[in-house]
């Protein structure tokens, strides 16, 4: 018998929340892995070097992919709320409007990253090696070259829960990916082209999650979004970016705060440093995504329940999430000290790498254990259309604590210093979420 589908309108309950955000969590989860089988083929099959590079211009290529992440949270909560007042064919305009917009700023911010790809790189390798450096500028520009469908893909993994197909946007990422793996063996073990073929594979996986939503809501489909006449102005478009400025900041810090992280771990340890973070970060962001996923899939529900004016239900759904966010910090903080050894084993090459990892995900581990609070809390306020809010957690969160901390903190403990912290910044952004939540409380009635 065939499940009936959640509507964005019904009561949660645990259950019901967690099938609902679960295509998304594993959406989200599962986008992780094309970094990750990009890390695998390079460290095993290409060398040291290009794993460096690739670590080193990563950040680059996401400061710039991040604005299609902001005007597809931020556009879906407008159009969340839209559908929530009862106006479908409104809501299809902005969404509409939004695609057309996104892959516009693709080509034109993948031409500017090519534009200035040198002189940034060799910036941010000042400390590296030449070889290092030449590896990143090459896997810098191909990746670069895929813009335009990293920017769709990541706006449509938040279109596709608004349009109550989460399930079919996880299909779609799952079959992304497996195209990556695909071409990553293809293009690095077959074909021979190393570094650019990681990179090309990876582009091949973003192409297909950016085309397929587009061939999708082109059809006639039973989704709560399809395309129609492009219907935003300025000033609701420059809301929705507002308001999904927190993703964007988000994103932005994180890359900028990786820069600061190889910067300092160039300083202390070296090349093997680079290394060592690059692979504690895919587990990192293997974590993270389970918290943005489950957050991404709850946003729209949120924000459908605010434009209804339904403050029970939003009161549920704060509660529920605090509960899921606690049991999942202290599920994943338990698995990655477990997972500590093994994880180390699969990317590291030589034996200094293997230990400086293995130490270094037994301190940095501690951070799971408070991340999903203020993921959660800046997706719930995006959803509210507070993107003033939204965007403080996340700012504070993911740019001014990492970088104080990891400014502060190896100054008195080395290597040890860097690895905690994220765990003081973790804690720090836990103590301003809760504040923001109790300050906000009477103003939503959550």
């Amino acid at each position: 018998m065939k499940e009936k589908r959640i509507s964005l309108s019904e009561h949660f309950t645990i259950k019901k929340l967690l099938r609902f955000t679960l295509p998304s969590i594993v959406m989200a989860v599962f986008t992780s892995v094309y970094s990750i089988v990009d890390g695998v083929f390079v460290s095993k099959a290409v060398g040291d070097t290009a794993f460096a590079g690739l670590n080193l211009i990563f950040p680059f290529v996401i400061i710039l992919g991040a604005i299609g992440m902001m005007i597809g949270s931020g556009g879906s909560a407008l159009i969340a709320k839209t559908l929530g007042e009862g106006d479908s064919e409104r809501a299809n305009g902005y969404f509409t409007a939004m695609v057309v917009i996104i892959a516009a700023l693709g080509v034109v911010f993948g031409a500017v990253g090519i534009a200035v790809l040198r002189p940034v790189t060799e910036l941010l390798g000042a400390d590296a090696t030449r070889e290092t450096v030449n590896a990143a500028i090459l896997y810098g520009f191909v990746s670069l070259c895929g813009m335009p469908f990293l920017m769709l893909q990541y706006s449509f993994q938040s279109f596709m829960v608004t349009a109550e197909k989460a399930t079919l946007g996880f299909l779609i990422t799952v079959g992304a990916g497996i195209m990556n793996a695909v071409f990553d063996a293809l293009f690095i073990l077959v074909f021979g082209w190393g570094l650019a073929g990681a990179a090309a594979a990876t582009a091949a996986g973003q192409a297909v999650a950016g085309i397929a939503p587009i061939v999708y809501f082109s059809c006639k489909n039973n989704s709560l979004l399809r395309f129609r006449k492009p219907r935003i102005g300025w000033k609701k478009f420059f809301r929705a970016c507002t308001n999904g400025v927190s993703e964007l900041l988000s994103n932005i810090s994180f890359a900028l705060v990786s820069i600061l992280y190889n910067m300092q771990l160039l300083r202390i340890a070296g090349d093997n440093g680079v290394i060592s973070y690059g692979i504690i970060m895919y587990m990192s962001t293997i974590f993270f995504n389970v918290y943005f996923g489950f957050s991404l899939g709850a946003a729209p529900i949120v924000g459908y329940h605010y434009g209804a004016q339904n403050e029970s239900e939003l009161k549920n759904l704060r509660k529920k999430g605090f509960l899921i966010m606690s049991v999942l910090g202290v599920v994943l903080t338990a698995f990655a000290e477990g997972m500590a050894i093994p994880f180390a084993r699969i990317f590291a090459t030589s034996e200094e790498i293997y230990e400086m990892t293995r130490i270094g995900i037994h301190i940095y581990s501690g951070a799971f254990l408070l991340m999903g609070f203020s993921v959660f809390g800046s997706a719930f306020f995006t959803a509210l259309n507070n993107g003033l809010i939204s965007g403080a957690i996340s700012f504070s969160r993911s740019l001014i604590f990492q970088c104080g901390m990891v400014l502060l903190l190896p100054m008195l403990w080395g290597l040890s210093g860097v690895w905690a912290a994220s765990v003081a910044a973790e804690v720090l952004a836990f103590g301003v979420t809760m504040l923001f939540f109790f300050c906000m409380r009477k103003k939503y009635h959550y």
